[in-house]
């Protein structure tokens, strides 16, 4: 796992996306690595925005994101997607980080925490749930759109195609995190502790009226039809 500091190290990644009219998604890379990384940014009506799961960007794109609103929330959505966080923090010191109860004190080896998810304030935009059976180890954030909602995932669910490359053969098909969409055989292995109750949580997503999307920390957006087909696909590895 790469090493987590405060110098702003950008790794190839693509253009940012609309996801929605407050939603914008970007795909980035990760060091030594095949498999994709997502970052996830909200904007309130406000003007304020909450970036989910960073990734430093080159400048072009930090300028688009900062003529489209004022970064104030910082999510580090579980211990081992620490990786820009703190580069994040040194170039806006005011951001407000907000991360799983569960995973508090690993983040807080490399940035200062907040704002847990349940002390997140109440909000028309954005909320936030513990995930069930991973000991609060990484939650949901759940987004409100013009076209519907939004649920946004960690590594409880993975959505990839198999790699091909030493490494990422090993992520992908030895520790069964591909293809997806599926809760992976590490996720199972480490942090999974009861794999009915997390189930039924995604069921429970699953059955959202208006779900638009779902978005993962690896890799694909499932929209329309496909986001509620892939929870409830997911469901069944558990």
């Amino acid at each position: 796992m790469a090493k987590a500091n405060g110098d702003w190290k950008v790794l190839p990644h693509g253009p940012i996306e609309k996801l929605a009219d407050n939603l914008w998604w970007v795909q980035g890379s990760l060091p030594g690595m095949s498999l994709k990384r997502t970052m996830t940014v909200v904007r309130f009506s406000d003007g304020r925005l909450l970036i989910h799961n960073a990734i430093a960007l080159d400048e072009g794109s930090m300028r688009k994101l900062e003529d489209w609103g004022s970064p104030t929330f910082l999510v580090v959505p579980n211990g081992g997607h620490r990786l820009d966080a703190p580069a994040f923090k040194k170039r806006y010191p005011a951001l407000q980080v907000v991360a799983p109860r569960g995973s508090r004190a690993r983040i807080e080896e490399v940035v200062p925490v907040d704002l847990t998810y349940d002390q997140f304030p109440a909000e028309d935009t954005v909320r936030f749930e513990t995930l069930h059976g991973v000991k609060e180890a990484e939650g949901a954030m759940i987004v409100r759109s013009a076209d519907g909602v939004t649920v946004v995932l960690n590594d409880a669910v993975f959505n990839m195609d198999r790699k091909r490359d030493p490494l990422g053969f090993f992520f992908t098909t030895l520790l069964g995190s591909a293809p997806g969409p599926r809760v992976s055989r590490l996720a199972k292995l480490i942090y999974v502790k009861d794999k009915p109750a997390l189930r039924s949580d995604l069921e429970r997503f699953a059955q959202i009226p208006d779900l638009q999307r779902l978005v993962v920390a690896h890799e694909k957006v499932a929209s329309g039809p496909s986001a509620a087909a892939a929870l409830r696909t997911a469901a069944t590895y558990l």
